[in-house]
């Protein structure tokens, strides 16, 4: 029976299984520049906040601090997202064009390759040699199996600079938002910036928990702990640092 004819017979149960057999996305690449950023946003621009409301200083710099952090962090956040994403990516591409190369000028020595690696994974040595042939008739499909086995890549599913950078962006100013709102609709006090900041923290916890499947209270609250623990101690040194100042 050839590989084809295997996979032919194996189709109804490939079939059911897939559709009672799903998995979260765990790969994150949407995930974490926007979880990141705007967890980010959320606690260092409270924390920047509380600390320079520690130095008992006026509404009025209170808000442009809050303002000046969003704006900073925010371009900080997506210019380091899009040069870290596109030095991935222009790596991933050197390394693609090195096997595509290999492809062309040693297409059987690759082959061999193939048929070895199935063979280490259990496959009977003619089967893995079958597999390896037909796989390598295509010399995309070929590459995108390379590449898959060799370097744990997909190629047709490469990130992309720009949205991560987009995401990061958009991620982090929304968060380091939150602190600064009360005070842009008119609040006068420091408390509303920081129950607003714990709420999204909080808030934000509860959506990743949907992801991971963690306890939704768990995360909230983990996150609501480690953004007020960082409130709580920058808000302590800055008003140890106001008074040594002053």
């Amino acid at each position: 029976m050839s590989v084809l004819e295997i996979m032919d017979a194996a189709a109804p149960t490939h079939v059911a299984h897939r559709d009672n057999h799903t998995h979260r996305d765990v790969n994150g690449g949407w995930l974490r520049p926007a979880v990141f950023g705007a967890m980010d946003g959320l606690v260092s621009n409270l924390a920047l906040m509380t600390g320079v409301a520690g130095g008992a200083v006026s509404q009025h710099t209170l808000v442009i601090t809050g303002l000046a952090g969003l704006a900073a962090g925010a371009f900080s956040m997506a210019a380091g997202e899009y040069t870290s994403v596109a030095s991935q990516r222009e790596l991933v591409v050197a390394e693609l064009d090195v096997e595509r190369a290999q492809l062309r000028s040693h297409p059987k020595d690759e082959q061999d390759e193939l048929a070895a690696l199935y063979e280490s994974r259990g496959v009977d040595p003619e089967l893995a040699r079958q597999v390896a042939e037909q796989l390598s008739r295509d010399p995309e499909q070929a590459l995108e199996i390379h590449a898959r086995e060799e370097l744990g890549i997909d190629p047709s599913d490469l990130p992309s600079p720009t949205v991560a950078a987009v995401s990061s962006f958009g991620s982090f100013a929304l968060g380091a938002l939150l602190p600064v709102l009360p005070y842009l609709l008119g609040a006068s006090a420091l408390w509303p910036a920081v129950l607003l900041a714990l709420l999204g923290l909080f808030a934000c916890g509860a959506v990743v928990a949907r992801v991971t499947a963690r306890s939704w209270w768990f995360s909230g609250l983990r996150q609501l702990a480690l953004g007020g623990a960082a409130a709580a101690v920058t808000y302590g040194l800055g008003a140890l640092f106001g008074t040594a100042v002053g």
